[in-house]
C-alpha cells in the first residue's frame, strides 16, 4: 500500500487556546479508497534553535518515508505561519526526491506560489459549480477566494473555468498537479479523477 504524506488545515479555538491540526475525513476515504495509506503530517512540529540540527519535518519524512504528498485544501495562504511551513517542507522534500503531488484547492496555490505564481481575489467561486475546459471537462465544486493571478513557466494550465480562472495545473518536468477543487466533497470520486491520481501516484 503506497503511503501518502496528507497535510492538514489549522483550525483556532481562541476561547480554549488551541490551535488544532483538522482533515476533512473524506479525504482519507478517498485516497483509501484508491488503495493509499494516508499519513497527515503534524502542523505542530517546529524547527530547532540550533542552525545545524536536522529539521523535524524532515525527520518525520525521513521515518515514515511516503511515497506521494497531497496538500489538502482550507485556509488561506499567510494565514496560518505553521502550515505554510510544513507544506513548504513537504515540497522541498518532494523536489528533491521526484515525489508525486497533488494540490488540492489551496494546495494548488501553494504549488504555484512556491515556484513564483501569484494570487488574485476573485469573487463567485464560494459554494457554486464551474465547467471545466481544456485539457480537462468536466463539472467541479468551488470553494476558494482566490485564484492564480498568473501560471508559473514551470507549469501548464491544464483547465479553466468559464470566466478563465486557472483551475488546474501540471507541472512540466515533476509529477506534480494541481486541481482547485474538491474531489472528497463530492458523493463519488469521478473516473477522470481516479485515473489522473493512480496515474500520478502509480
Amino acid at each position: 500500500m503506497k503511503r501518502i504524506a496528507l497535510s492538514q488545515a489549522v483550525v483556532v479555538h481562541p476561547e480554549r487556546d488551541e490551535r488544532r491540526d483538522a482533515l476533512d475525513q473524506r479525504l482519507c476515504a478517498l485516497l483509501s479508497s484508491l488503495g493509499y495509506l494516508p499519513l497527515p503530517v503534524p502542523n505542530g512540529l517546529q524547527a530547532r534553535t540550533d542552525e545545524a540540527a536536522r529539521d523535524p519535518v524532515d525527520d518525520w519524512l525521513a521515518n515514515l518515508r511516503p511515497q506521494a504528498i497531497v496538500l489538502s485544501g482550507g485556509n488561506d495562504i499567510g494565514s496560518c505561519a505553521e502550515r505554510d511551513r510544513t507544506e513548504s517542507r513537504l515540497l522541498d522534500h518532494a523536489r528533491r526526491h521526484g515525489l508525486p503531488v497533488l494540490g488540492i484547492c489551496r494546495g494548488m496555490q501553494m504549488m504555484a506560489t512556491s515556484c513564483g505564481g501569484r494570487l488574485t481575489a476573485v469573487s463567485g467561486h464560494v459554494r457554486t459549480r464551474h465547467r471545466l475546459h481544456g485539457e480537462l471537462c468536466a463539472e467541479v465544486n468551488s470553494y476558494h477566494n482566490f485564484a492564480l493571478d498568473d501560471c508559473p513557466p514551470e507549469f501548464g494550465v491544464i483547465a479553466r473555468s468559464e470566466d478563465e480562472s486557472i483551475e488546474a495545473i501540471r507541472h512540466r518536468s515533476l509529477p506534480w498537479e494541481g486541481w482547485m477543487w474538491h474531489p472528497e466533497r463530492e458523493p463519488a470520486v469521478a473516473e477522470y479523477e481516479q485515473q489522473r491520481l493512480q496515474t500520478l501516484f502509480g
